[in-house]
């Protein structure tokens, strides 16, 4: 099911730009205390998970997953924001860091992409046992909304009685274009220097050998770093196959999650020809909004008092769902 938006941008943020970048700054204030738990993994790694509260002290509260971005966090405006509201509802939140983005490097030199779902699987299996009986939720921003399309593909069984894919790339190709052109491209310096970062950090530790300093350094596009780093250190034959392996778009009829599919036409980040692709299914449900841009959808009359429409509109259609799924 597709529907039109209800989502009207502040009138003092129309333009996409303003919408992408606003909520870092209106929101650098915010505090949120959270508990971190760090989770060994099989393969000999760990991941971090930031949770709003000791679930164990709440029996009955439902829980929500959370999936950052490309490079976030659970300092990440949107996923701090999120969390945030979810906690107000009177909900846990949980995050789960991708390798290597709570802040320390990851043990191996491969870390996450846009369709491992290697840790959700593991986390969430690990949740399932310690709270069988919980109302359950997740959602997954930008990059961790392509990843949990994949994963909820991989899933039939998932424990999760709805879900939230909010401005993911889900046609990587083609938004790996889209990111390379026009204003786009400040959004791809920021993202490739912050991969390069993390990339030299590996570097330096041993982790990484298949590409030196020079090379890396001398990387500017998305797409390059996927050529370069992405796709051989997790096994894909090229950028390409990697984005074709794994885009959203793909798994995206398999799911069997009762699943809203959020997305803005103005969104930056990514290209929009993918809208006309998108297969029905009754577990899908897709809200295409004009405006909102990337992971923005910020409202509001009062620039002292914005409204965040992307938590709202989220967390209802969880309360909405959870019901009728139970």
């Amino acid at each position: 099911m597709k529907l039109d938006s209800n989502f009207k941008p502040a009138w003092w943020l129309r333009n996409c730009h303003l919408q992408t970048m606003a909520g870092k700054l209106l929101r650098k204030n915010l505090h949120l205390d959270t508990i971190t738990e760090t989770v060994e993994t099989p393969d000999g790694d760990f991941v971090e998970l930031a949770w709003t509260e000791d679930p164990a002290h709440s029996a009955q509260k439902p829980i929500v997953f959370v999936l950052h971005g490309l490079e976030g966090s659970i300092d990440s405006h949107y996923a701090k924001g999120m969390m945030a509201a979810i906690k107000q509802r009177g909900w846990i939140a949980v995050l789960m860091h991708f390798r290597g983005c709570s802040g320390k490097p990851n043990r191996h030199g491969p870390s996450y992409h846009s369709g491992d779902t290697y840790d959700v699987h593991y986390c969430v299996h690990y949740l399932q046992q310690r709270f069988a009986n919980r109302q359950l939720a997740i959602l997954g921003f930008s990059l961790g909304g392509n990843v949990l399309a994949n994963y909820l593909a991989q899933d039939q069984h998932t424990p999760f009685q709805a879900s939230a894919i909010i401005c993911a790339p889900l046609h990587l190709h083609s938004c790996s274009t889209r990111i390379s052109q026009g204003f786009s491209k400040v959004y791809q310096k920021y993202l490739v220097d912050m991969l390069k970062a993390s990339t030299l950090t590996k570097i330096e530790l041993g982790l990484i050998n298949h590409i030196d300093k020079e090379a890396l350094r001398n990387i500017r596009l998305l797409a390059d770093f996927d050529e370069s780093v992405t796709a051989p250190i997790h096994g894909f034959d090229s950028a390409i196959d990697y984005y074709e392996k794994v885009s959203g778009l793909y798994q995206l009829a398999q799911i069997r999650t009762p699943t809203l599919v959020l997305h803005a036409l103005d969104d930056p980040f990514l290209c929009h020809q993918f809208i006309d692709k998108l297969p029905e299914s009754r577990y899908l449900t897709y809200e295409i909004s004009k405006r909102g841009g990337h992971v923005g959808f910020i409202g509001g009359h009062n620039p002292l008092k914005p409204s965040y429409y992307i938590e709202q509109r989220v967390l209802d259609y969880f309360e909405q769902t959870w019901p009728q799924a139970l």
